[in-house]
């Protein structure tokens, strides 16, 4: 195709200022994020993860060995920003943010994964089944407020599942029910995490809250 120069040449020269001014506008005007943008974005990403997993521990989708994996990546992820930020004067440089952007996806991903599979928590009608119930509920109230690390509440999800498989293999070995010295012996089990989820929800130890006036979106993702 040729152009046709002398037409080219015919365009006013305030035309051709115009739209230099408006590229210039479009490259560096509001539609563009800041770094302070980028980072309440992070944070408001890790708040809607973690009311998703509280979601998720409290309806039961999530089991105490899922919980204990997906708060483990959140734990290395927010170790990553925080040692990121660290170096780098409290600031983020743009390829840690895109770094931590994609890890993000891909958490994302998996919490979904593990909300939406076949396991379930299932607690049942019993005294110990009751209390299993309560404890999540606990540990999902402390996620959804903050008051519980992503590394608190792994450690805790990681007691409740050696207790629920203790359990597990104590009814599997007695037609499905527990002897009297078994249900005494996960009751001290279950006594000594209610104290750990106390302890771990009352300590000096949050989890950081993005700014409130910005939209929940983990109440419309799964």
């Amino acid at each position: 195709m040729r152009f046709n120069w002398k037409k080219w040449t015919a365009v006013p020269f305030a035309v051709l200022m115009a739209a230099g001014v408006a590229l210039g506008q479009s490259s560096n005007g509001s539609s563009s994020s800041t770094p302070a943008q980028q980072d309440t974005s992070i944070a408001q990403r890790k708040e809607n993860q973690q009311d998703r997993i509280a979601n998720g521990v409290q309806s039961g989708q999530l089991t105490a060995g899922e919980t204990a994996n997906l708060e483990s990546k959140e734990a290395a992820v927010n170790g990553e920003i925080k040692a990121d930020r660290a170096a780098d004067g409290g600031k983020l440089t743009t390829g840690e943010k895109q770094q931590i952007n994609q890890q993000q996806n891909q958490l994302s991903k998996q919490i979904y994964q593990d909300k939406h599979n076949a396991n379930t928590a299932h607690y049942g009608n019993s005294e110990v089944g009751q209390r299993q119930q309560n404890q999540q509920n606990r540990i999902a109230q402390g996620v959804r407020s903050g008051q519980l690390t992503a590394g608190e509440t792994a450690h805790l999800e990681n007691q409740e599942r050696g207790i629920n498989q203790q359990v597990r293999a104590d009814r599997s070995a007695n037609g499905g029910k527990l002897t009297q010295g078994e249900r005494a012996q996960v009751n001290h089990e279950q006594n000594q995490e209610s104290r750990n989820i106390y302890r771990d929800k009352h300590n000096a130890a949050t989890q950081g809250k993005a700014a409130k006036s910005q939209s929940k979106a983990s109440a419309k993702k799964p």
